[in-house]
């Protein structure tokens, strides 16, 4: 899986289908900076690209989901996020950092 964006836009569209304008802002939300278009859509095509999403509607209101394949994918990303973050996860809460 590649990078935060990538695991952002997959866990996000594993709650509820999105427009490209509705995942952008709910990235900022948690993140405090509200991804380009020059840098979601590219990653919206790369992940639709590897079969991981999928959009359905035409003009504006394109709506991005996740697939068969896409909900695998979030399963491992998942797991990898929980295991190499976990440590600092724990240190935040104990007032270490």
């Amino acid at each position: 899986m590649r990078g935060y964006l990538s695991f952002s836009i997959l866990y996000l569209l594993g709650k509820k289908p999105m427009y490209g304008s509705e995942l952008a802002g709910q990235i900022a939300r948690r993140k405090f900076e509200r991804p380009n278009p020059g840098t979601i859509y590219p990653a919206l095509r790369d992940l639709q690209g590897r079969g991981l999403i999928r959009l359905e509607g035409r003009g504006p209101k394109k709506v991005y989901r996740l697939t068969r394949e896409g909900r695998a994918g979030l399963r491992e990303a998942a797991r990898y996020f929980v295991q190499a973050y976990a440590d600092v996860v724990d240190d935040v809460r104990a007032g270490r950092l």
